[in-house]
């Protein structure tokens, strides 16, 4: 079954006039990975994220729906502490165990701080 993420990522290669081979090589994959990634049976991998960004110059508005996109679809996340510092790691570790009790407003002025950077680069 097609994901959000999938739908996002079929729309965009297809307005790009771009079939699945295309995007597959510039994602430097294997088109039956990328073809299992839109249909929900792999995971899109971490790198992507930017790396569509600027591949396919996403607005704005883009940026926010590939995100959405993603959020509808991913179970999980898993985040590497290898090459933190400390105060990052223990900054992550906070966050991932306070995150269930945070109100949506909470998470809204988390979200804008998080997002003000792309603004600015926008």
């Amino acid at each position: 079954m097609i994901t959000p993420l999938g739908k996002f990522l079929r729309k965009l290669r297809i307005d790009a006039g771009e079939i699945l081979k295309d995007m597959a090589d510039k994602l430097d994959v294997s088109p039956s990975f990328l073809s299992a990634v839109e249909n929900g049976k792999k995971k899109m991998p971490s790198s992507w994220n930017s790396k569509i960004c600027i591949l396919y110059h996403l607005t704005p508005e883009e940026k926010k729906k590939f995100t959405t996109a993603i959020a509808e679809t991913e179970e999980s996340i898993t985040l590497s502490l290898d090459s933190l510092s400390l105060p990052q790691k223990e900054t992550a570790i906070s966050f991932a165990r306070e995150f269930p009790d945070l109100t949506e407003e909470q998470l809204s002025i988390l979200n804008n701080f998080l997002t003000k950077e792309d603004k600015k680069n926008d």
